[in-house]
């Protein structure tokens, strides 16, 4: 079926109001989306998605059922379609076609079933199952994790000691951050940097796993610094879980790290260091924005993951 005018999802609109590039992208979608149709030779045959940085159409294609991702230019997503490529749908999403200059890809139409419904524990098992596929040698396009760690430690340690922040924590998560920027011995591989249950979906594919990874933001580092994603997503969940949080917490650290075969106090270290850094990235971001104070429940959770692996 054909959409033209295409018409936008409100989200992607309302991407339009965080700043002067995110509207001229806004504002060129229409366009970019319907040259790349006449050029691959592709139809709109479903409702228009998106996700914080990208519009994703499905289309017919001369390859069949497919999805048609237009992403904002950011050094996070600038490498997603080397990743993918190397890959080669072994674990991930199949990379049909790409144009890096207009931020394109084509992709093949996985499932919408994600991992949000799956008991957490077995979920944390399917993707960890899923690294060795991904963890394969870094490709040398690929920035390093180790620069980006180095800078947001160096940040983490500039907060105020009036920060409502353990200081003690603050202190190990830089420590610990510093060494880690330091250290190759985690390996020059390629991580995906953002893996949770919802980047994983369902596919038909009658060969390989039934669960495929989408949205990578690659990098080349340590694979032990995919864990943490596992443990703040479906927070919510845990509070009602047996045992409660911390036990929660635990279940899922351990869950990933015994399928994946992943070194514990590594892993550990992580996972520390990464929710630190999501912790002052909440309070950087509320004192830019003048959004008022920071969000008390996001730094409890921050600090409740980083303590719970330790106990």
């Amino acid at each position: 079926m054909s959409r033209w005018p295409l018409r936008l999802p409100d989200g992607v609109l309302q991407m339009a109001t965080r700043g002067p590039d995110w509207a001229a992208y806004v504002e060129r979608l229409p366009r970019v989306v319907r040259a790349l149709c006449e050029e691959w030779e592709l139809e709109v045959d479903g409702a228009l998605l998106h996700g914080f940085t990208a519009l994703v159409v499905p289309v017919a294609s001369p390859a069949g059922p497919a999805m048609l991702k237009v992403g904002f230019d950011d050094d996070e997503s600038e490498h997603e379609h080397l990743a993918l490529q190397h890959w080669h749908g072994r674990g991930a999403v199949r990379l049909l076609r790409a144009d890096p200059g207009r931020s394109a890809m084509l992709l093949e139409r996985l499932e919408a079933t994600d991992l949000s419904d799956v008991w957490d524990v077995e979920a944390c098992e399917i993707v960890a199952g899923l690294y060795s596929c991904l963890h394969q040698p870094a490709l040398p396009q690929l920035r390093t994790l180790t620069s980006y760690v180095a800078r947001w430690t160096d940040r983490l340690a500039g907060l105020p000691r009036s920060a409502p922040l353990p200081r003690r924590l603050v202190e190990q998560a830089v420590s610990l951050g510093r060494d880690l920027a330091g250290d190759e011995a985690g390996g020059a591989r390629i991580i995906h940097g953002d893996l949770h249950y919802e980047n994983v979906l369902a596919t038909s594919r009658s060969d390989g796993p039934a669960w495929l990874v989408i949205d990578p933001k690659p990098m080349s580092g340590d694979p032990h610094y995919e864990v943490a994603p596992l443990l703040w997503n479906r927070w919510e969940e845990l509070a009602d879980g047996f045992g409660g949080v911390r036990e929660g917490v635990r279940r899922r650290f351990h869950a990933a790290i015994d399928a994946a075969g992943l070194d514990e106090q590594r892993a550990r270290d992580w996972v520390v260091v990464r929710m630190l850094h999501n912790a002052m990235w909440e309070l950087e971001d509320r004192a830019h924005d003048g959004a008022g104070p920071p969000d008390d429940g996001y730094l409890t959770m921050c600090v409740t993951i980083a303590k719970a692996v330790q106990d």
